[in-house]
Parts: structure tokens; sequence; C-alpha cells
């Protein structure tokens, strides 16, 4: 399949938002799902291609910036790692499908930080090939859904809409998965924010716009951790005036909790790139070993041509052989009956010889007979007609 039929969609979103049962109802996959709201996708992974429309469609998994089993900073090393080392392999994504619960009624911290990291991702030059796709909506009343449908519309998902981005609904069918892949699927692929950011520019996993985006919320979190250290420390201090023992021990473990977390979200930056790198790594081995692979399966399939030429070529000497038997064997039947025919025309000849041979006899003898009548001898007779009784019982 060329690389002009052989097409790549990315299906981004937050956890529990449905998309691998999307990409396994489009593709036949059966990817792991989660309960609920729990994350069950580890890492990025991607289907087997499939045909839809005359394409080899791939569609790609990705975690949710909500993860339940990992931090957004492993998140998003995943993810950029597989994005930039799939990109430097020549692969680029002709759409990307984010998956929004449309059960979600309000648009929380959740929502909205997977949402500015998915923005982040993609950058504004690359959501034409957007598409919004509301799930879940057997989950809802119809009248319901389709007013909070409109303040996605107008509201939330506003912005991107404005830029190229579309909306479709999906309705939890193999069909309904088809039909809004094939609003992306003659797509020209485009290069993801990140990709450029990463690939062609160089840049550090923290110096991207993702990056950034992480490295602002981080610190959102660790200036938060400090306000509470801070008041939990005024709270310490009027304990201890108090000689309140065990509410005093309660705060100093909390504030111990407390500094973990800070030193843990200061030490994140370092984590992602190290992080990053070493999911690079992991990648480049798994694209190593498929390609190895691959090229075992071309060596295979070579192989496996070059016997079917070779057998191709023996059936074909195998004919030729067959067809010059037959035709040695055409040319002696023929040569038989040309000598059979030969032989019955000598016999022809030999007889016709033979008969005018024997008329001449015949007439010898009748002229013999004749001037035997008129001549006759004394005491030849008897010898004459002993020749001629002699001849005709030859004849006869």
């Amino acid at each position: 399949m060329t690389e002009a039929l052989s097409i790549r969609i990315a299906v981004m979103g937050p956890s529990g938002s449905g998309k691998t049962t999307f990409i396994n109802e489009a593709s036949g996959s059966d990817f792991a799902i989660g309960k609920g709201l729990e994350s069950c996708t580890g890492e990025v992974q991607a289907t087997k291609p499939f045909k839809l429309n005359g394409r080899e469609v791939t569609l790609i998994d990705t975690p949710g910036f909500d993860d339940t089993s990992r931090s957004d900073t492993d998140i998003l090393a995943m993810i950029g790692a597989y994005l930039s080392q799939t990109y430097e392999h020549g692969a680029k994504l002709a759409g990307i499908i984010y998956m929004h619960r449309i059960s979600d009624f309000r648009m929380g911290g959740t929502n909205k930080r997977n949402f500015k990291m998915f923005r982040e991702l993609c950058g504004e030059s690359t959501l034409r090939n957007v598409l919004i796709v509301t799930n879940m909506w057997s989950e809802v009343a119809s009248d319901l859904g389709e007013v909070r449908e409109k303040e996605l519309e107008s509201n939330f998902f506003k912005g991107i809409f404005d830029k190229g981005a579309r909306m479709l609904r999906h309705e939890g069918t193999r069909e309904s998965t088809h039909r809004i892949l094939r609003h992306l699927i003659n797509n020209q692929p485009a290069t993801l924010l990140i990709q450029r950011e990463l690939v062609k520019e160089h840049k550090n996993i923290i110096q991207t716009s993702a990056g950034s985006e992480l490295t602002r919320v981080l610190n959102e979190q660790r200036e938060h951790h400090e306000e509470v250290v801070a008041q939990l420390r005024k709270d310490m201090e009027a304990a201890i005036r108090d000689k309140d023992h065990e509410t005093r021990e309660e705060l100093k473990e909390e504030i111990r909790t407390k500094h973990e977390q800070i030193l843990k979200l200061q030490g994140e930056n370092e984590r992602l790139e190290a992080e990053f790198k070493a999911a690079k790594e992991r990648l480049e081995v798994r694209i190593n070993a498929m390609e190895e692979k691959h090229h075992e399966q071309e060596q295979t399939v070579d192989a496996l041509k070059e016997q079917l030429e070779t057998e191709r070529e023996n059936r074909e000497k195998l004919d030729i052989e067959q067809e010059q038997k037959e035709q040695r064997l055409r040319r002696l039947e023929e040569d038989n009956a040309k000598a059979q025919e030969l032989e019955r025309l000598n016999n022809v000849y030999e007889l016709d010889r033979l008969a005018a041979v024997r008329a001449e006899l015949q007439e010898e003898l009748r002229k013999e007979e004749q001037q035997s009548m008129k001549e006759p001898h004394e005491g030849g007779g008897g010898l004459m007609e002993d020749v001629i009784t002699w001849v005709k019982s030859w004849w006869s």
C-alpha cells in the first residue's frame, strides 16, 4: 500500500471518554478498556491497519492527562516521544479526534486541563484536521444532550471551530465510527505543533508549548502546596501555644507530606526530560524491531516470489517439453499414417503390375493356343497342353 493510501489518525481526550472503545469498534482491535473514569491505556498504542474507502487506516490510542496510574509528566513524555519519533520516520497524521462525554454537563478542571494540553500539542495550523466527537449519548436525555451540544459549540469549543475544527456525534456503533473517520481520511496529512518543535526546531520537551503548559500547571500546584504549608505552619504554632501535642503531630505530618510533594514538583521538569528521552529510546527499540521484522517478512516474501518464479519457469519448461513430446507423437502418428498409405499405394502398384503380367501371360497363352490349333505337331501337343494347364492353375 502506497504512502498516499495509508493514513494515521490519533484519538485523544480525557480518561473514560471512550477513546479505546471507539478505536476497538472502528478497527476490530481488542485493546483493554478501563472501567468508569479509570484509565486502562498505559501507553500510546497503534492498531493494525484496516481498510476503509480504499484507504489503510491506522488509529493511535493515547492516554489522557488525568490518567489514574501515571502523572501528566509521564503522559506528555510518552505522547511527545511517540509523535516525534514516528514523525522522524516519515509518519504524519491525517486527523486528530478529541473524544468528549456529552454526559459531562460541567466543564471541570480535568476536562479543561486535558483540552488545554490537546491545544498545545496540536497548535493552530492543524485544527482543520481536528474532529470533536461527542460520545455517550445514550446516557443522557436527547433534549438535554442537544442543549449541552449547543453550549459546547458556542462556548467551550468555539475557539477551535472558528479555525476549522468540526464536531460530530458518535452513536456507539461500528458504522458510526466509520462515518466519523470518513470525514478525515481524505485530509492532507499535517504536522502537529509538538512535532515541529521537537523535530524541526530541535527544542527540548520542556521548551515546547505543551511542556511550557505542563510547567505552568506544576508551578501552580507547587505554589498551592506552599500556601498550604504556610497555613499549616501557622496552625502548628497555634497548637504549640495551646500545648495541643496531638494536633501538632498531625500538622507536622501534613507539612512533611506537603514538602515531599513540593520537592517532587520541583523535580518534575528534570524528570520530564529524562522520561522523554527514555520513552524515545524504548520506542526506537520497538520501531527497529518492527522494521527488522518487516525486513524479514520482505525477505520471506522475496524468497517466496523467487520460489514461485522458479516453479513457474519449471512449469513452463515442462509445458514446453510436453508440447514438444506431443508434437513428436503427432509427427510419428503422421509418419505412420504416411507409411501405411505408402504401403497401401505400393501394394496397389504391385497388384497392378502383377495383373498386367498376368494379362500379358494370358494373352501369350491365348496366342499360343491359337497357334497350336493352326499348326499341330505330333508328339509335342501334350507338353504344351501341360504348360498351359499349369499357368492357368497358377493364376486361378
